[in-house]
């Protein structure tokens, strides 16, 4: 395997501390062993998107790095204390987490639901108050579904009820946000949609991670791409940076072209496949 490289560039990483950080991580699940002595930074105020192909580790790191999964070894940072130590409520305080394919109870209303975002705030000294109404109402506003408020949850598109979820996560007060595969179950509409108001949430301040598998979504929206195989990191960096054609063989045996992407900023990933190749392309590649 290849070693782990970190590249950056300056609106990639900025310069401050990192808020989240994985120390030498080893994780495993029924004897065997998914991630071993794992180092990683999420560089703050900046979207990071984890990629690697299926059962490489991605939502391993990320339940790891939001206290879900505790490693057998190494220790997770936040900041600057191991959040094994912590207090839950002190994690939820400070860390939002959106989990792959989330479920309401049946007949929970958008506005119940995004309540509960509230609920590390409470306690027999604190109850339910009316600055917990105004957080409420500004994080159903943030995500454009106040409008939806009283609908029942069950009753929404897939797009919508992302949007209720991740206005939960909002509620909790955090600007630091996880989202396991969003746009899981979207079709590609739904998913730029979800995936602008994750845009929106970073320009508003919030430090943002992901795990995504389409990987032009991922180049597109993310400042920072952290690209695993196998339970290791191989690349690190700007999309402009990590994305070339010898890492998308390396990561995920894909023969690609990468180009510029026509309305962004970013690389385009162009998969090539056996078939419905233009023959003058394919002559030159074998010249």
């Amino acid at each position: 395997m290849a070693a782990h490289r970190t590249i950056t560039r300056t609106e990639a990483v900025g310069g401050d501390v990192p808020r989240l950080a994985a120390r030498g991580i080893t994780v495993g699940y029924g004897g065997r062993t998914v991630i071993d002595g794992l180092d990683v930074e999420i560089p703050s105020g900046v979207v990071t998107t984890v990629i690697g192909p299926n059962g490489c580790g991605k939502s391993t790191l990320l339940r790891t790095l939001t206290r879900l999964l505790k490693p057998a070894g190494g220790a997770v940072v936040l900041d600057g204390e191991d959040i094994a130590g912590l207090r839950t409520r002190d994690v939820a305080k400070k860390l939002g987490l959106l989990p792959q394919a989330p479920v309401a109870p049946e007949g929970l209303t958008v506005s119940d639901l995004v309540a509960r975002g509230r609920h590390p705030h409470q306690s027999w000294l604190r109850q339910w108050s009316s600055d917990d109404a105004d957080i409420v109402r500004r994080a159903l506003a943030m995500t454009g579904v106040a409008d939806l408020a009283d609908r029942p949850v069950d009753s929404l598109s897939g797009g919508q009820r992302q949007r209720v979820w991740i206005s939960m996560t909002l509620a909790q007060g955090t600007d630091l946000l996880m989202l396991d595969e969003p746009t899981t179950y979207l079709d590609l509409a739904h998913a730029i949609d979800v995936l602008d108001l994750v845009d929106d949430l970073h320009e508003s301040g919030c430090t943002v991670v992901m795990v995504l598998h389409d990987l032009n979504l991922a180049t597109r929206y993310s400042d920072n791409l952290v690209v695993m195989r196998e339970g290791s990191i191989l690349a690190q960096g700007h999309p402009r940076d990590v994305i070339t054609a010898g890492l998308l063989e390396e990561a995920f045996g894909l023969r690609a072209m990468v180009i510029d992407d026509p309305v962004g900023d970013r690389p385009l990933i162009v998969p090539i496949g056996r078939t419905h190749v233009q023959v003058n392309w394919a002559s030159k590649q074998g010249s």
